[in-house]
């Protein structure tokens, strides 16, 4: 992961980006092991990037980051029902935790940042 993407913001701000998205993972582990504890603080880590958060993890494509997920933050997953990027919607699950809308628009279905939120494989199946 690029350093940059870190430093570019003061720390105690980032540090606390960091722990946020990582109590979110760990509060989300399929089996609470060891290794999912480590992917967790890999993601949360890789959160901080700038690029997506397959690319900022170094895997080869977003289906494997989200087979990963699937598998070790399993309800974590299954809330991603219009497979929204995954770095915006761990911020979104953030944001509703704190019972703060971030989204400009009643629902994502009619907002205009939808193409920023979702993939392509995303556009013609917008969640209602």
């Amino acid at each position: 992961m690029e350093t940059s993407a870190i430093l570019s913001a003061p720390a105690s701000v980032r540090e606390d980006e960091y722990e946020d998205i990582l109590a979110l993972l760990m509060e989300h582990r399929t089996q609470g092991t060891y290794e999912e504890t480590l992917l967790a603080r890999e993601m949360a880590m890789a959160c901080m990037g700038d690029n997506h958060l397959w690319q900022d993890m170094g895997l080869p494509d977003r289906q494997l980051l989200s087979d990963l997920i699937a598998e070790n933050f399993h309800s974590l997953h299954v809330r991603n029902v219009g497979n929204m990027k995954w770095k915006k919607f761990f911020y979104k699950q953030l944001c509703e935790k704190m019972g703060v809308n971030a989204c400009r628009s009643p629902s994502c279905s009619v907002c205009t940042d939808y193409g920023n939120c979702f993939g392509p494989e995303s556009i013609g199946a917008r969640p209602m």
